[in-house]
């Protein structure tokens, strides 16, 4: 364990997937992060985003009562499928988790333990985006006025998102401490997006399992897209838990063809009770024959009373000069 988080700090510098739109020419994935980008898939289409992980999680106390001591190690599964409905910016998003794990206590060995451990439904809406109806006009006459720093990029794209936690597991996974005895629990998020050149960095904010847990949480995920097939990130995740404090992740994905992304991703927590290394990999698949393009028309620009008169000139010379052409008398 000690081996590994030094590397999650020199990886920081050299790992950052690239979208930032309703719908892209390639797949635009949520994994291998754990954030939710605030844009959605597209209006009818369909994706779906699996992976495969494999976790070792140790708690040692520090004090004479060893009696929450634990190991646990195994495997989790789990599965996203997305839909675009009704609007562009509504998605509709069903998620599984399924785990296998060996897990020991003092005295005690729960072993070979599968299960449906949660299901989450809900809905996400993209509720602000900071380049609809807005068309960046070129300076014609100066290369500088073309390339200089603009503050627009600090506008964030924002989503929200609103669903439901189904607990399957009947408390098999849940650690000491741990809350969570509702069998059905409402998750909350507000998603925010920017773009930065090639960096893409999209925050979380967001309750999950209230309101038997009041605290909120989040994540940040920094992306950047290497070339056209390798894209890579960074990630941080922040509990208000004492059980993990916070989790940073880095990995890379691979676009295999338009339709169809590979991943792989590695993560651990920054304290040492509980300890937590998780390692996994995964695949998204995009169906989107039915997809038809929407075009935003970008506002006609108002002219003032001096530019109308300039317009009218430059359309009585303009016919002017059709009637010398066609041979036709014209008036002085």
């Amino acid at each position: 364990m000690s081996a590994i988080k030094p590397l999650f700090t020199t990886a920081l510098f050299f790992f950052c997937a690239v979208g930032f739109a309703q719908f892209t020419d390639v797949i635009n994935s949520n994994r291998p992060g754990k954030s939710m980008a605030a844009f959605s898939v597209g209006k009818t289409v369909i994706q779906a985003e699996l992976g495969a992980n494999v976790y070792k999680e140790d708690y040692y106390n520090d004090f004479d009562d060893y009696t929450n001591d634990y190991k646990g190690d195994g495997w989790q599964y789990d599965m996203a499928v997305r839909y675009g409905a009704f609007f562009e910016q509504l998605e509709f998003i069903g998620q599984l988790e399924y785990q296998a794990e060996h897990y020991s206590q003092i005295n005690t060995i729960y072993s070979k333990s599968r299960s449906l451990k949660n299901a989450t439904i809900g809905a996400k809406f993209l509720i602000y985006d900071p380049v609809k109806n807005y068309e960046a006009k070129p300076n014609l006459y100066s290369w500088k006025a073309n390339h200089k720093f603009s503050w627009r990029q600090f506008i964030p794209a924002v989503g929200v998102y609103g669903g439901l936690n189904f607990d399957m597991s009947n408390n098999k996974f849940l650690r000491p401490g741990t809350l969570a005895n509702k069998k059905m629990s409402i998750k909350l998020m507000v998603l925010t997006q920017h773009q930065f050149g090639r960096f893409v960095l999209v925050s979380n904010i967001f309750l999950n399992r209230f309101p038997e847990k009041r605290n909120i949480d989040y994540i940040v995920t920094l992306t950047r897209g290497f070339n056209p097939r390798w894209s890579g990130f960074i990630e941080g995740q922040a509990y208000n838990s004492e059980n993990y404090g916070a989790m940073f992740r880095v990995g890379a994905a691979y676009l295999a063809y338009e339709n169809i992304q590979i991943d792989g991703s590695i993560g651990t927590n920054i304290q040492n009770n509980p300890s937590l290394v998780v390692g996994g990999i995964g695949v998204s698949w995009r169906f989107d024959d039915n997809y038809e393009d929407v075009y935003l028309r970008i506002p006609k620009e108002k002219k003032s009373k001096e530019d109308k008169k300039k317009d009218k000139k430059k359309e009585k010379a303009k016919k002017r000069l059709d009637a010398i052409e066609n041979g036709e008398k014209v008036k002085e």
